[in-house]
């Protein structure tokens, strides 16, 4: 079995990329919550959780290709 090295680093890179972006939305959303709140900051900051929530769900989906990617690479299934 021959290594597809470019598709995995490309899954990698994906991967790590998403997770570098959830990672700045959960940063975003702690510092919002860091301050004394007004009801437009609640608003900015339940915003916030939900911009990180969907974030989060394309850093899984990352992680689960890249993972699939991995197991047929590895075990050929």
């Amino acid at each position: 079995m021959q290594a597809d090295t470019p598709n995995l680093d490309q899954l990698q890179s994906a991967y790590k990329a998403a997770v570098e972006e959830w990672i700045g939305a959960i940063r975003e959303e702690e510092d919002l919550a860091s301050v004394n709140h007004t009801l437009a900051e609640i608003d900015k900051w339940e915003a916030a959780h939900f911009k990180e929530d969907e974030i989060r769900g394309k850093v899984l989906e990352a992680k689960r290709k890249y993972e699939d990617a991995l197991r047929q690479e590895q075990f050929g299934f």
